[in-house]
């Protein structure tokens, strides 16, 4: 199998003693791609010096997450901006809206995010965006500018049935993350996971974070990493009825389409 991981925070200081063993691993693994996911200002300039040392294997977003939405300014947006004329960024964000922790106030979230939107929409390049318990406002703003965007992808979704329709509605895209393995949280998501549209559907592991839960018991490290694309891959099979060779095609078609990247 080929997959291509399209949210990883491979910039994370906990990669940074063992960085190359762990992308040895993953190519072990089958996964051959990555999306390195720029989530602050020198988050996006570590993830396109990523992207530039790996040409073709890796490929980065510029933004600033929800969580640091306080932190945009003029300066910010003209990074972003900056670092979307280069071909190694394939995406805008990670932005969107959290109020799960309100780390950044609601109204800062809401400008940064406006502010993302329109650079979307100037360049062209597809939308990586956060959601967490803000669908009212998110979905709002979403339509608002939709008509103006390219591809839109809603990375790490955990929503409810009525949401995931909501936004597949906005013709978005679905990332799909290791939530789906934690039967604490996740088991909701396995009653719908098969409505998701086969050309539609992306898997990511947001390493460092959101371990598969089920891998614990083999696992001793609570890293997680971009090796643990297939085991993702094999549980969305499993719930969607689908042969896990066929869905990891299919995915990392959508991935490659969806970010404008050729197979390596």
């Amino acid at each position: 199998m080929e997959l291509i991981d399209i949210g990883c925070n491979l910039t994370h200081d906990s990669f940074d003693e063992d960085r190359d063993q762990v992308l040895e691993k993953a190519f072990a693994a089958g996964v051959t791609q990555f999306i390195v996911t720029g989530a602050s200002m020198e988050g996006m300039q570590k993830a396109y010096e990523l992207a530039l040392s790996r040409p073709g294997v890796m490929y980065a977003t510029a933004g600033v997450h929800p969580h640091r939405a306080d932190t945009f300014d003029e300066e910010t947006g003209l990074m972003i901006r900056e670092l979307v004329a280069h071909s190694e960024v394939v995406a805008v964000g990670e932005t969107g809206l959290d109020y799960f922790r309100d780390f950044s106030p609601r109204d800062a979230q809401q400008h940064a995010f406006r502010e993302h939107l329109e650079i979307a929409a100037e360049s062209g390049l597809p939308m990586f965006l956060h959601l967490r318990d803000a669908h009212e406002d998110f979905h709002a703003m979403l339509s608002e500018a939709r008509a103006r965007l390219s591809e839109v992808v809603v990375h790490c979704f955990t929503g409810s049935r009525d949401e995931l329709r909501a936004y597949l509605d906005l013709d978005c895209h679905i990332g799909i993350t290791g939530w789906i393995c934690d039967e604490r949280r996740g088991t909701h998501m396995k009653e719908y996971l098969a409505d998701i549209p086969a050309n539609r559907l992306m898997i990511e592991t947001d390493a460092p974070y959101l371990k598969p839960r089920n891998l614990r018991p083999l696992v001793k490290s609570h890293r997680n990493e971009p090796r643990w694309l297939p085991w993702i891959l094999g549980t969305l099979a499993a719930a969607r009825g689908d042969h896990p060779e066929k869905l990891a095609e299919q995915t990392t078609e959508n991935a490659r389409r969806f970010f404008r990247i050729p197979a390596k």
